[in-house]
């Protein structure tokens, strides 16, 4: 697993560990927050990436203390591994509170079972040694029960499947137009539908963002290369809004 720094200033960091070699699996990106000693783990990933994750992280945290895992929904190449992160660390795990009692059938065990804690619908402030990171709604986008997470020291909105791109090469995006097609199948299959983007979209333009960053493939760095994607979001068809006639009996 490589990784790679997004932002580093004082006593703040921000880094990016990049999954890659998973066979079949999606490629997946894990990323930690690092704030005077306290660290923050996002979106952790499946059995595959658990061992090597953990000991990344360990290694990243450099003697400091992992206090929260964030789950941002309840799919497994985020959620399979929370046990062995709850069993192996005193960190707290984050998940809206529509899925906590689903999060149990990846087996957590009852000693740590009270350690997942919910997010309410719209949102919360996490402390993170004095840093107020924002958990966002992003309901339907795509899971009913979907999370964001804002850090206003970096700038960085940290958008779970929300931007995600699967097949090329880089791992920032270079030319916005020319990254489309990376990611707008996925868009089209995976988000619910256009109301539910705008309303994100909405929300999130009250931020001061300089990079997205999602949970698989290329991020978007600079306010500009954000302006683009916010953008393509806003007037984006998606779920529903294609798939109304699929809904016919077979055959």
């Amino acid at each position: 697993m490589t990784h790679s720094i997004l932002f580093e200033q004082g006593n703040h960091r921000n880094v990016m560990l990049d999954e890659q070699d998973l066979g079949e699996a999606v490629q997946a990106n894990h990323h930690l927050i690092v704030h005077d000693g306290k660290g923050i783990i996002l979106d952790p990933g499946g059995h595959k990436a658990y061992r090597k994750a953990l000991s990344d992280t360990t290694s990243l945290l450099k003697g400091g203390k992992l206090q929260y895992l964030f789950l941002s929904h309840q799919d497994p190449d985020i959620v399979a591994a929370v046990n062995g992160w709850l069993m192996t660390t005193d960190a707290d795990a984050y998940a809206s509170e529509i899925w906590l009692r689903f999060i149990p059938h990846f087996g957590v065990d009852k000693l740590v079972v009270n350690r997942l804690k919910g997010v309410p619908d719209r949102g919360m402030t996490l402390d993170l040694a004095g840093c107020k990171l924002l958990i966002l709604p992003a309901h339907f986008l795509h899971s009913c029960g979907n999370l964001h997470l804002y850090d206003p020291i970096s700038r960085v909105l940290y958008s779970g499947d929300l931007g995600a791109s699967l097949g090329m090469e880089y791992r920032e995006v270079p030319d916005f137009d020319a990254h489309i097609r990376y990611m707008e199948g996925f868009h089209q299959r995976y988000m619910a539908g256009s109301k539910a983007l705008r309303a994100w979209v909405r929300m999130v333009r009250g931020l001061d963002i300089e990079t997205i960053a999602p949970q698989h493939g290329a991020i978007f760095r600079g306010k500009e290369m954000v302006d683009r994607f916010l953008g393509w979001c806003d007037q984006l068809p998606c779920g529903i809004d294609l798939m109304e006639d699929v809904f016919q009996l077979p055959g």
